[in-house]
């Protein structure tokens, strides 16, 4: 198999010129007129978004640390790890300290970056950087004031039967917990 070339390779699509579709509070769209690489011109529309970091808490014990909250797009609510928005000028590890602390009360004396991962190349820019928190210390939330959850505690193989039998169906929430598995099982 042949090495994958750098993003300057000959599959390129060359940006001529963009506009603004829809500027939301959260997501903006826009679209792009772009050369293709055998010449000719195509457009491109895709969502901006300012990246996100994806917290995987675990206790000493090995429980995890959950949240379920609804989510309006679906209408339902979901079971996840906790994660925000990164905010303009923050670095994801600032973020992922806040966020836990934010939406579950709780902060982490131990961080390790996991990875980062692109959940929708073929329409966003969306990034989301995971991190492993332990050490876990309660203490008192500050969510936003539309913001609505519950968090709980979650034996490990119980949240991965939960994956298995589609009561933990989101995809950051998988993704997270399924590396944790592989640190876990394969010491990575």
């Amino acid at each position: 198999m042949p090495a994958m070339k750098s993003e300057s390779s000959d599959l390129a699509e060359i940006s001529l010129g963009s506009e603004t579709v829809f500027d939301g509070r959260l997501l903006h769209v826009r679209r792009d007129r772009v050369r293709l690489p055998d010449g000719a011109e195509s457009t491109r529309e895709y969502i901006v978004h300012p990246g996100a970091v994806v917290v995987i808490p675990v206790f000493d014990n090995g429980d995890l640390l959950l949240e379920r909250q609804h989510r309006y797009p679906l209408h339902r609510d979901f079971i996840e790890l906790p994660a925000g928005k990164i905010d303009p000028g923050e670095d994801d590890l600032t973020c992922a300290r806040r966020e836990l602390e934010e939406e579950t009360g709780y902060t982490a004396s131990e961080w390790r970056e996991a990875t980062t991962i692109y959940p929708c190349i073929g329409y966003s820019d969306e990034r989301l950087a995971f991190y492993l928190a332990r050490g876990l210390q309660n203490g008192r939330h500050g969510r936003d004031p539309d913001e609505f959850l519950e968090i709980f505690r979650l034996p490990f193989a119980e949240a991965m039967q939960w994956v298995r039998d589609g009561r933990i169906c989101e995809t950051k929430t998988v993704i997270g917990l399924f590396w944790l598995e592989k640190v876990m099982q394969q010491g990575w």
